[in-house]
């Protein structure tokens, strides 16, 4: 009996938990939205996250985009080949592309390169008080420190999510046609008879929801860092770890509203 309710009250103790957290998180946007429309608007900041955010994860998204397409490419050629309907490799990879994989695995890149290293910015720089000494100096660390890099992540993941689509579809085009021997005229010609408009504009709206989630997350992380140089490393873990599984689960919602 008392292991039973040591069970529960460690469950229940879990739950609330999560849910203090999951208000402070939408607390801190919240703030984000009310900062974000304030002068100064801090141009040089926005930029240069937007380039550390965009254009650093480029060879990461390039990479995991090509190669998730060149996979798709080959496991869906076996998998039609039962049917003798080759021919629709190329709509099969663009669109599990554009709607699902591109958007997605690009967050999830930019979570573990770009999400991590906010979480571990602002986490340095709460331990070492360097958060305290703008509150000093009249300047609100939300709107200095996290404005620009949500905004950052909000622009840049769909920017990174068209590369990774074309890559994606550059990749499974190459598998398809030129190993697989697949007519290129049917290949693109699937493509652009299956793939409309309404798909890519979805897939960038997720993207959008996703930079959105890992930048706030891993600011939220790191603005609430306490216990020195070990407290950074698991905010930075929490960061990366809450980031990618809340954007697994809204992914879910999204494509049950968009689809």
């Amino acid at each position: 009996m008392r292991l039973l309710a040591a069970i529960f009250d460690s469950l229940g103790k879990s739950v609330l938990h999560a849910v203090e957290e999951m208000g402070r998180i939408i607390l801190l946007f919240l703030s984000v939205l009310s900062w974000m429309v304030r002068p100064p608007w801090r141009l040089r900041n926005i930029f240069k996250q937007m380039e550390f955010v965009g254009v650093r994860s480029i060879f990461v998204v390039v990479l995991t985009g090509m190669f998730t397409g060149m996979v798709m490419a080959l496991q869906g050629y076996h998998g039609f080949r039962m049917f003798s309907a080759e021919s629709m490799v190329g709509s099969a990879v663009a669109l599990g592309m554009t709607r699902e994989l591109g958007p997605v695995l690009t967050s999830l890149m930019v979570t573990a390169r770009a999400g991590s290293a906010m979480a571990a910015e602002l986490g340095t720089m709460k331990v070492t008080e360097q958060i305290d000494a703008l509150y000093v100096m009249a300047a609100n660390p939300v709107q200095y420190l996290i404005v620009p890099r949500v905004i950052a992540g909000v622009i840049m993941v769909p920017f990174l999510t068209v590369i990774s689509d074309f890559v994606g579809i550059l990749g499974g085009y190459f598998v398809g046609v030129q190993i697989l021997n697949i007519n290129s005229g049917i290949f693109i010609k699937n493509i652009t008879k299956m793939v409309e408009l309404n798909d890519i504009y979805n897939g960038l709206i997720k993207a959008a929801c996703f930079g959105l989630i890992l930048s706030l997350v891993g600011c939220y992380k790191g603005f609430n860092t306490s216990g020195g140089a070990e407290g950074v490393g698991r905010a930075t873990t929490e960061a990366v770890v809450l980031a990618s599984i809340t954007i697994l689960i809204s992914d879910y919602f999204l494509t049950a509203l968009m689809f």
